[in-house]
């Protein structure tokens, strides 16, 4: 089946932020039930191109045209919706960076599970408990699971993304690496909008084409999307049930198994191998059980011989897990372990369980969204020109970071941590710099 490509970059209006994946607090209340909470403006003008540029796109666009028609695109909706695209530069900047690569872990998951998300996710679990009841019973994903979905992915519908997808996905048919794929991607697009699922108006998404409340690719859509509501669309984009319903049918085809758990946080024995480790290094339960290796509450492990793997995400020295089929499944979503882990974290929480019990290896936490709004209205208040406190870390919040880093006598590195919160809480704002 086919995953997720996610320009996990972009994470407020584009899905996951530049430097940290995090998404945005927009509204602090639950959406309306109807959908998620309207766009309160319309998708960013593209950055200007020269006029070369923008005709070889006109002339790609053009041979695109014809094979979407000759691979069965009605003539009419391929050429309306590829009419008058403009080339959009920054979907090329973005296509090399995946923060769930380049973040550290800590970060990475103090934005996305932190006490807000977790709050907010179990307040839509009371709130759409009929339709995850339905869902549960039709496709066998937990509610919570699903929901954690929902959260990361685009903050319970309020961080869908503002890019238009067709210019988006013109821009990388035509340019950068990977072309063929994003070919594929544009075709389902017309697809899906000749078929009518989604308004053209609101088919807009992240850099890279994922799209709607719990963001598919427009393959992954015309593969796994389906209509809950049964209003003969499949409208992941405005229909909450349509939504959870087609991710939880993801997952069931990518392999979930009900009923059983993604895995525990697990404690190593002291001289633990640490090479065992990997998510495709599979060994029985009871393997991992005879090298003395226990679930973190003292429990032992099953001595079964289901398949597992165990992962050490930030070394030996952090937390480690033992991971089952169902974590796969979710890894299936968005290949990447620190995504995967996040997911099912959250669907922890969600369930009531805590915070991991072993600490992550660092003297400089991650922050939490609020702790990041928090750090910017200090910058904001010792004159750094950041824009709004947004939870969002772009280019000027983190030059004005290694401004005040450099002023501490912190390492420059740009990065939003608990050791510079720290620091600007005990500084006054006027504070000379």
């Amino acid at each position: 089946m086919r995953t997720h490509l996610r320009a996990a970059a972009a994470a407020a209006a584009t899905l996951l932020t530049v430097c940290v994946t995090v998404q945005p607090a927009m509204a602090q209340s639950v959406p309306p039930s109807s959908g998620p909470v309207p766009a309160v403006a319309p998708p960013p003008a593209p950055p200007p191109s020269s006029a070369a540029q923008q005709a070889a796109l006109d002339a790609c666009l053009a041979r695109l045209r014809t094979d979407a028609i000759a691979r069965g695109v009605p003539r009419e909706a391929a050429e309306r919706h590829l009419a008058g695209l403009e080339r959009d530069p920054s979907v090329l900047e973005s296509l090399d960076f995946q923060p769930e690569f380049r973040t550290p872990i800590w970060d990475y998951l103090a934005g996305l599970v932190d006490g807000q998300r977790v709050d907010d996710g179990r307040a839509m679990l009371e709130r759409w408990v009929e339709v995850l009841t339905a869902v549960e019973a039709k496709h066998g994903v937990d509610a919570a699971t699903v929901v954690a979905v929902w959260g990361v992915e685009s903050d319970f519908g309020r961080a869908t993304g503002r890019k238009p997808i067709l210019r988006s996905l013109a821009t990388l048919s035509c340019e950068g690496r990977r072309q063929a794929f994003f070919r594929n991607e544009l075709l389902a697009s017309l697809r899906i909008l000749a078929a009518g699922h989604v308004d053209p108006a609101a088919f807009n998404g992240s850099w890279a084409g994922a799209f709607g409340q719990t963001q598919f690719m427009p393959t992954t859509f015309l593969e796994a999307a389906v209509d809950f509501d049964g209003d003969g669309r499949r409208d992941i984009v405005g229909t909450v049930p349509d939504a959870l319903a087609s991710t939880a049918n993801y997952l069931r085809r990518a392999g979930w198994r009900t009923g059983e758990p993604w895995g525990w946080e697990v404690r190593l024995p002291e001289g633990f191998d640490a090479s065992l480790a990997g998510r495709t290094k599979r060994r029985p339960l009871a393997d991992w059980a005879s090298r003395g290796v226990r679930r973190v509450d003292g429990r032992p492990l099953d001595a079964s011989q289901t398949a597992s793997a165990l992962l050490l995400p930030a070394g030996p020295a952090g937390p480690a897990f033992v991971v089952l089929r169902n974590f796969d499944a979710v890894y299936a979503y968005n290949a990447a372990e620190s995504y995967a882990l996040a997911i099912v974290h959250l669907a922890d929480r969600l369930r009531g369980g805590g915070p991991f019990v072993t600490p992550w290896p660092t003297d400089d936490p991650g922050l939490s969204r609020a702790e990041r709004r928090e750090l910017q209205t200090l910058l904001l208040a010792r004159g750094h020109a950041i824009g709004e406190a947004d939870g969002l870390i772009g280019s000027n919040t983190r030059r004005a970071i290694r401004a005040e880093q450099a002023r501490i006598g912190l390492p420059q590195d740009g990065r939003a941590g608990m050791k510079l919160l720290t620091a600007l809480r005990r500084d006054p704002p006027g504070t000379p710099r």
